[in-house]
């Protein structure tokens, strides 16, 4: 007899902290203890009993189990484990019920972190209650938990044919091949998570994470924002839309969703250092300096934070400080190049570049192919008045990591742009004023006009795009264009169907708002223009609403998809307050470089 999951294993879920999570190794028991403890609290508990022939009066036994479930969902695992184990020494538990109640013991074993017990657990319920999907998928998940992805990938197979419609398992083996590189399988079984429970927040910002690992930041945006929506408290759907949103250089946006996802995961080191990598970007290095500052409160022992605490601090001229704090970095990971990487450039803020050109030295002979070290080489390039030598590695830092804020802002500052020599031009592929352009697997639209104006052609379709047409926007929208190209074949249960997208560009900021699907098949997007906003119910049955101009109708950077509301925000301007930079003993031992111009992006942040 096929068992399926029960309501509570549907509804839970289960790979909602393995979204962004290491990936560990049965190398030491601490990292099988914090992979246990990762999984533990991603695993489903059954919460009922197996169907039997008849019902019966509660027993000893009974009890015991549900209050051990309920001390679980408490999060006493010591006591529910006490309780589980009471239950099993019932001689007349039938092979099924001992189990499932195996299984639910095994949950708390892999909670409270020991994984061996859990997985002893979970094989003795298998060989007695082989058709219980949610076992198998619980056990998927530890082993995923434990870099076990290959093996996992087996128990959720399990699962799925034992209960076809189990959307977690579904879930959790998309996350298994996302481990392993495996986009397009993970985008599949993503998929049909989301399809058997649309609105289930965790596979929605899973195929979110996978969308933007295949360069395709729009799309990710949509999937995140569905995901907060479905769960307004869900720090992992503001991280990834925050990085998405880095991606494409919405820097203030990202902030703000880093901050929304702090405010509920306000212990996680990582949001600190990514928030205060975005604070570098754009130059607020005062609120920089407190995000690193957390992350070191939370985690003394943190490297990075101490290394981008170090950098913000010599961009205030707190040089002392930026020299103890980089030395600290080093000292704490000397094999981690970003220490040396960030010491270097600021040995170039007060003019020592030969020094620091040492450190970014020491920096590549650890790790060539760092972005913040090629960053920082180019630092030093600039500081000597050699800006050509320096685009070419900073544009190579920005193709390693495109969320390296940093690097972004500094290929502007050069004037130079984001194309590179393996970049070709799709001959029959462009239209009038815009060129098709392929650089590897991707696509864009380049302006003939404007060559920063770039429209990357994400599509969820195989095969070649093409431009369709381009149409400049009239009053009130005036400065917005729609660009539409055809986006290759999508394969459904008809049969493969053509799909064509749409990409709303603010020109005045050479920016793209999003790229929606269009048209699939026969079915067309609806495009409604009104009262500064665009509201689009798309052909894949999401409605997204775009606000394209303020209140007084200048034209501004388009925010994106609505962002639900209710989340404490950390205020953007936050470090206006904090312009007066700290006072300092450094002394510049080499003549001060000269003072480089102003561009638009010093004058837009105050610099």
């Amino acid at each position: 007899m096929t068992t399926n999951p029960t309501s509570a294993h549907l509804a839970a879920r289960p790979i909602a902290c393995l979204a962004y999570g290491p990936a560990y190794s049965l190398v030491s028991r601490p990292a099988v203890q914090r992979a246990a403890a990762l999984a533990g609290a991603c695993l489903s508990v059954c919460l009922t009993a197996p169907a039997v022939a008849a019902p019966e009066p509660p027993n000893a036994t009974q009890n015991a189990a549900g209050e051990a479930a309920a001390n679980l969902l408490r999060g006493n695992t010591a006591q529910a484990i006490t309780l589980y184990t009471e239950a099993l020494k019932d001689q007349r538990l039938t092979n099924d019920r001992r189990g499932a109640i195996l299984n639910d013991r095994a949950v708390a074993y892999a909670r409270s972190g020991q994984a061996k017990l859990a997985i002893d657990d979970f094989n003795r319920s298998i060989q007695l209650f082989p058709e219980h999907a949610a076992t198998y998928n619980n056990r998927g998940n530890l082993l995923l938990a434990l870099g076990l992805p290959k093996e996992a990938i087996r128990d959720f197979d399990r699962a799925v044919l034992l209960s076809p419609g189990f959307s977690a398992a579904y879930a959790n083996r998309a996350a298994s091949f996302d481990k392993l590189g495996q986009a397009d399988d993970a985008l599949r079984d993503y998929t049909r998570a989301i399809e058997l429970i649309p609105q289930s927040a965790v596979p929605l910002a899973g195929r979110g994470r996978v969308l933007l690992s295949m360069g395709r930041p729009h799309s990710a945006i949509r999937d995140f924002t569905r995901a907060a929506n479905a769960d307004a408290r869900f720090a992992n759907a503001y991280r990834g839309r925050a990085t998405a949103k880095l991606r494409i250089q919405r820097y203030a946006e990202a902030i703000e969703d880093f901050s929304r996802a702090i405010a509920f995961d306000n212990g996680n080191t990582e949001l600190y250092l990514l928030r205060g990598g975005a604070y570098l970007g754009v130059r607020n290095f005062a609120s920089a300096v407190r995000d690193y500052a957390r992350a070191i409160e939370i985690d003394p022992k943190l490297a990075p934070a101490y290394a981008g605490r170090g950098l913000a601090h010599g961009y205030l001229e707190a040089f002392d400080d930026a020299f103890a704090d980089l030395a600290k970095a080093i000292e704490t990971e000397p094999r981690n190049p970003l220490g040396y990487a960030y010491r270097g450039v600021v040995y170039s803020e007060v003019g020592q570049t030969e020094v620091g050109m040492k450190d970014i030295e020491t920096a590549l002979k650890l790790d060539p192919n760092r972005a913040a070290t090629l960053w920082a080489r180019s630092v030093i390039a600039e500081a000597q008045g050699r800006n050509q030598d320096a685009i070419p590695d900073v544009r190579r830092a920005v193709d390693l990591d495109p969320e390296f804020a940093l690097a972004a802002e500094s290929l502007k500052r050069l004037g130079g742009d984001f194309t590179d020599s393996n970049e070709v031009v799709v001959a029959g592929g462009g239209i009038q004023g815009w060129n098709l352009i392929q650089r590897g697997n991707e696509y864009f639209a380049v302006s003939v006009d404007q060559s920063a104006l770039r429209v990357p052609l994400e599509s969820p379709g195989s095969g070649q795009p093409k431009l369709l047409d381009w149409e400049v926007r009239k009053a009130p929208f005036r400065g917005i264009g729609v660009l539409r190209f055809e986006g290759g074949t999508v394969p459904l249960k008809s049969g493969p169907q053509p799909v064509a997208m749409t990409a709303i560009v603010d020109i005045a900021t050479r920016s793209v708002v999003a790229v929606e699907p269009h048209q699939l098949g026969s079915k067309s997007a609806t495009w409604t223009w009104d009262d500064g906003k665009v509201i689009v119910a798309s052909v894949d049955g999401i409605t997204d609403e775009f606000v394209l101009r303020p209140a007084s109708g200048i034209t501004q950077t388009a925010g994106g998809i609505k962002t639900p509301g209710g989340a404490d925000v950390t205020p953007l301007d936050e470090a206006a307050a904090a312009t007066e930079r700290p006072k300092t003993t450094a002394v510049r031992r080499d003549p001060p470089r000269q003072q480089k111009p102003k561009t638009i992006f010093d004058l837009l942040f105050g610099n």
